[in-house]
């Protein structure tokens, strides 16, 4: 398996602008919720509270890969796989419309922002070339967030050594 610097590095390399990265701190959860939302139905059980869902599985799984992956940043996306997880069992019991309307709507909005942030990239999304940048996208937003506040300067140097920093491009005249 690879490192987390491989993969933050491999899936940094789309995301070099910083209007684009900035895009993804509202695109990326916005679609984890959606995901999330969307996944909360059908709901196959309860137990102790807890909705067995679609959903569960996939924040287990999700949270698993992530803690493996890092364990402090594992630990905060498990933080917030939860939220959302809270959020998808909320919702899953509303109407099918309310539902539906949070889940797609989420998703929608999530990937437009996301397009916009690779128009300012001039890059296509990471997952194009390589699927795993869908599992990645979250975790890398987590870990951008930390870099904006000082925290994990090796894994940043590391990224930074192997894609360059994160600057505005300048847009071509048409």
């Amino acid at each position: 398996m690879k490192s987390f610097v491989d993969y933050l590095s491999q899936y940094a390399a789309y995301h070099r602008d910083k209007r684009n990265i900035a895009t993804h701190f509202v695109g990326i959860p916005m679609i984890v919720a959606a995901v999330v939302i969307l996944l909360s139905r059908p709901v196959f059980m309860h137990a102790d509270g807890v909705a067995i869902s679609p959903a569960l599985f996939g924040v287990a799984l999700t949270a698993l890969f992530y803690v493996k992956l890092d364990i402090r940043f594992g630990v905060a996306m498990t933080a917030f796989l939860l939220a959302c997880l809270w959020l998808g069992q909320w919702f899953a019991v509303q109407s099918t419309m309310n539902w539906l309307v949070a889940g797609i709507g989420l998703f929608v909005v999530g990937w437009v922002f996301q397009f916009v942030g690779h128009y300012y990239e001039g890059k296509k999304p990471a997952f194009v070339d390589d699927i795993m940048g869908l599992a990645i996208g979250p975790i890398f937003v987590a870990a951008e967030l930390a870099f904006e506040l000082g925290l994990r300067k090796d894994v940043e140097d590391a990224v930074v050594a192997r894609v360059g920093p994160t600057r505005i491009r300048q847009m071509k005249a048409a």
